[in-house]
């Protein structure tokens, strides 16, 4: 990484060393008038100074609201500078106006609401948040401890504070709608801050434990803040947004003011923190960079200078962790594992272990210092603890400008685990630490290191990736769950457990739960893997096992892996269940469905290739005469394809290949007709417009006949200069076809489509045209018959739509993670209605677009799970109130599940599938008949070869006039 030209802007280093006589800060700021709120200071801003300043100003004069100079001083300099005549008293009344210390603000203000279109008589809680499944442990700083059991993190647009020894949670919404940024905690565990994404977003300080907002504080960043940090008493906030402004700000947050502000960076920064000795020294690091910063006081005011650390020799770095050391020094990590101490804005020396061996395997996210001795946690998992002495003093002592030093303890927590955070809790005798581990855990550590150490104790699991697929089972309370982390997971969502887990070699894409005409039981789910590995799994309560009697510990659920077979040479997209439950099909992204006959242990029938990668599978339903399958591709192309005839009884090495060649395929390639609607939208206005101003001439014609008589015609006809009209929008086709992201049948040969790209802000009716295998579907423009307009969806397309089992309900999942829900009548499969719905923000907006979504056998609970690695639970309006406690049944083991040896497991990536299997199988039978008749053709060669070596012995036995003479020599 070339290190960035960020040079320092303040033309000179900012001195790091701790100076004697140094003075708090005293914060003079102004708040919005408000009830309770009291008298004091001037303006904040300088003379000229906007709000908000551009990204290219120094974005830091904010004059008089802060000092490095006693408050006395201040005081004097300020009364010097005011003009002649005016006295105490008219400076007294100028003083801005301070908020009560007991002023509230009222959280259900505060709090983003979902959105109910007018007069749809729709329930504002037609939905409710009953829990969260999922964690973003990649997110920074997402972990945090406001009390010895209660932590807090975030999970899209919700704030979850989890007592993790009862494992109750309870839920803030973001303010704004669009996420939540950055969190953090007040030093005395008293507020808590959630600095929010959006339009120049808020930061919100939250009172503890009562939950109410205290301070909004306004205008620190364009989109969303990275970071946030209280200096060591509490009484400052630092804020640091993310791009495209990175804006470091200084707050004196009780009075909602900013003190100081300017850029931090041209590029991403991470983390900025005061130094906990010196609340006028502050410390920024990110992408390639580290940054040293001084509240200076100057001739024009409080100044925040800042020095860019230079690496020199050493390769420039991104930097996640680092320590402000108390004698002015920083203590950074590198990508390489490696530590640096900074001495000003230099590189003092570079530590290592023995044998020039990396400090960590890997970066090193987090650095502390507790109790004298230096904490590190890396993205290998491990802890190592580092005496302060030796670092603190650690100088160069040869050219390579490596210092080789050993920890004094370390932990290793286990495998899998990347260390992202560790955040202490305060318990006294105890040495007890909670991580944040970015593979998808949160732990409990013990680092007291003695002999009665206790070992890591993982508290939660979750999935570490985004969530490609959910499924309910339809007779309990289960779901399951699967993901890019290569994980299988189970859940009681109603008494709101996390049962299991299984863990394969590639992530899991795709999901469904096998029909109770198959497993009657409902114990099996189907899974799809990124390899093309299909996977039969089957869930069962392992304590009505004999084996099991006795165990002191034995889980709710055990998971057995049924049967295994790879369909696919990529990854699995769609899986599902023919309505009679007597086909299963899966799709790929390798332009091909597989069909299996379920009854005999998912026997393959054969597969059709298909014009692009295959998005989403759809069987008819019990009303459409036939049974078909609906085959949605992503590049524009739907196909309608019969159910296979499952053949008789045949020797299955007979069969050359699975591919389906005579199958009639009906194709509908989807065309653009977005300008078209738009133009027709536009043409249909204009002529209202057109009779508007008809009926307003008629009157005004018949008005002026009242008053002028004949003259009245003259006056007429030079009002009725008719205006040029602008020109219709031209018809567009986009050069790239818009991805087909979701859809459903409507009907026999008909069905539903949403779009996106250009083509978002629509669902479209379809219908096939008649099948014709001459027909060649590349060359086929098909256009939709009918749409439908859904409102504030042109950004936002709808990436997922499932119905209620009652289908009166149309559940949406869009791509900014918000979940939108139509309700519609049983039988209205042409949506003649879809003005009415409900929304509302759920999943991170910038990233958790909604994956999957499922209902409950009983549409009492909705599950949701998006990129953003979250899995919600809601309660769905029910004018019927259950008050029963309710709980999943787990199945009952099958008789004799014990000792049924498991299948062989598919865990080569590049094992073969059915279809190459086969054909390999077919390669090495003709193979091996050529090799049977080239060893027959040898085995004649040999013989001949021998008699001809008999007949030139014999030939030597003759009188040599009677010999053959030889012509040719061998």
């Amino acid at each position: 990484m070339k290190e960035p030209d960020d040079q320092d802007t303040e033309g000179g280093k900012s001195d790091r060393s701790k100076s004697s006589g140094k003075q708090s800060i005293k914060s003079e700021s102004r708040s919005p008038t408000k009830d309770g709120f009291e008298d004091t200071t001037d303006d904040t801003f300088t003379e000229g100074e906007e709000s908000y300043l551009e990204e290219d100003s120094d974005l830091e004069d904010l004059e008089g609201s802060s000092s490095s100079l006693p408050y006395d001083y201040v005081e004097s300099k300020k009364a010097s500078q005011e003009p002649p005549g005016l006295d105490a008293e008219e400076a007294e009344e100028e003083l801005k106006k301070k908020i009560s210390e007991s002023f509230f603000y009222d959280y259900m203000e505060l709090a983003s609401m979902p959105f109910v279109t007018p007069d749809s008589n729709i329930p504002l809680d037609f939905l409710v948040l009953v829990h969260s499944f999922g964690y973003d442990c990649r997110k920074r700083a997402n972990l945090q401890l406001l009390d010895s059991s209660t932590l807090m993190y975030i999970a899209g647009n919700q704030l979850i504070l989890l007592n993790f020894k009862t494992k109750e949670q309870t839920y803030l919404r973001s303010s704004s709608g669009q996420g939540i940024g950055v969190i953090g905690v007040h030093p005395y565990k008293t507020y808590f801050t959630v600095a929010e994404k959006g339009s120049f977003p808020n930061i919100i300080i939250y009172e503890y434990p009562s939950l109410k907002p205290y301070r909004i504080l306004r205008d620190g960043t364009e989109k969303a803040y990275a970071y946030v940090d209280f200096n060591y008493n509490g009484t400052l906030l630092a804020s640091v947004g993310s791009s495209p402004d990175y804006t470091l700000t200084i707050w004196n947050w009780k009075e909602e003011q900013p003190i100081l502000r300017k850029k931090a960076f041209s590029q991403d920064v991470f983390k900025v923190t005061f130094n906990p000795e010196d609340d006028e020294q502050l410390t920024t690091a990110g992408s390639g960079h580290i940054k040293f910063w001084e509240m200076a006081y100057t001739f024009t005011g409080l100044k925040l200078q800042g020095s860019l650390g230079r690496f020199g020799k050493t390769t420039t770095t991104d930097i996640e962790g680092y320590i402000e050391l108390p004698d002015g020094k920083v203590l950074s990590g590198t990508e390489w594992g490696n530590l640096l101490l900074w001495e000003g804005s230099l590189i003092k020396v570079e530590l290592c272990r023995s044998g020039m061996k990396s400090c960590h395997h890997g970066p090193i996210n987090q650095i502390m210092l507790d109790e004298g001795e230096v904490i590190t946690a890396g993205s290998d998992g491990c802890i190592r603890i580092w005496d302060f002495e030796t670092i603190d003093t650690a100088d160069i002592i040869d050219d390579t400008g490596l210092l080789e030093i050993e920890p004094i303890n370390e932990l290793q927590v286990d495998k899998n685990v990347n260390l992202f955070s560790l955040i202490k809790i305060n318990t006294p005798g105890y040495n007890l630490w909670l991580a944040q581990d970015s593979n998808g855990a949160i732990w409990k550590l013990d680092l007291s290191f003695s002999n009665i150490t206790h070992d890591p104790e993982r508290l939660f699991s979750f999935h570490s990736e985004a969530i490609e697929a959910v499924a309910t089972s339809p007779l309990t309370y289960l779901m399951a769950t699967t993901a890019l982390d290569c994980s299988v997971r189970i859940y009681d969502f109603a008494s709101k457990n996390s049962l299991a887990q299984m863990k394969f070699k590639q992530g899991g894409t795709a999901l469904t739960w096998v029909p109770r005409i198959v497993s009657y039981s409902g114990a099996q789910i189907v899974v799809g893997f990124e390899d093309g590995v299909v996977r039969i799994l089957e869930l069962y309560d392992p304590k009505g096992l004999t084996i099991f009697a006795g165990r002191k510990k034995v889980p709710d659920v055990d998971i057995y892996l049924r049967q295994v077979f790879k369909p696919h040479t990529a990854q699995v997209t769609a899986l599902a269940y023919e309505r009679d439950a007597e086909v299963l099909a899966t799709g790929s992204k390798d332009h091909t469905v597989f069909f299996f006959e379920v009854e005999k242990d998912y026997k393959p029938i054969g597969f059709i290739n298909t014009p692009g990668p295959v998005c989403q599978l759809i069987w008819s339903s019990v009303l459409h005469p036939d049974s078909t399958l609906l085959i949605l591709c992503e590049n524009g192309y739907v196909l309608e394809a019969p159910c296979p005839t499952i053949k008789e009884e045949e020797d299955d090495r007979d069969v050359v290949s699975y591919e389906i060649s005579d199958m009639c395929l009906k194709c509908f390639h989807f065309t653009s007709v977005k300008s078209k609607i738009l133009r027709s939208i536009e043409i249909e206005k204009r002529e209202k417009q057109k009779e508007l101003k008809a009926k307003e001439r008629e009157a005004r014609r018949k008005k002026l006949i009242e008053e002028m008589g004949e003259d009245a015609e003259k006056e007429l006809q030079e009002e009725e200069e008719e205006e040029e009209e602008e020109p219709l929008p031209e018809i567009f086709i986009p050069p790239n076809p818009s991805p087909i992201l979701c859809g459903f049948y409507s009907g026999p040969g008909k069905f539903w489509v949403s779009l996106g790209g250009y083509d978002s802000g629509f669902l479209y009716h379809c219908e096939f045209p008649s099948c014709d295998k001459r027909s060649n579907f590349e060359e086929q423009k098909d256009e939709p018959f009918d749409f439908r307009f859904l409102e504030n969806t042109e950004e936002n397309p709808i990436q997922t739509i499932i119905f209620s089992f009652s289908q009166t309900m149309m559940f949406c999942g869009m791509r900014n993670g918000a979940v939108r829900v139509y309700i519609r009548s049983h039988d209205d499969h042409s949506l003649t209605n879809l003005d009415y719905y409900w929304h509302f923000n759920m999943h991170d907006n910038d990233y958790g677009y909604v994956k999957s979504m499922a209902t409950s056998f009983d549409d009492r609970f909705l599950m949701t799970a998006g990129a953003d690695n979250n899995i919600f639970v809601f309660n769905v309006y029910s004018e019927l109130e259950f008050l029963k406690i309710i709980k999943a049944k787990v199945p009952s083991p099958k008789f004799g599940i014990e000792t049924e040896p498991s299948p062989e497991d598919i865990e080569d990536p590049k094992a073969y599938s059915i279809e190459n299997a086969r054909r390999k199988r077919e390669h090495d039978k003709l193979m091996k008949e050529m090799e049977e008749l080239k060893a027959g053709k040898r085995e004649q060669i040999r013989a001949l070869r021998n008699e001809f070596w008999k007949l030139l012995e014999m030939n030597k036995e003759l009188p040599k006039h009677m010999q053959f003479r030889r012509t040719v020599s061998l």
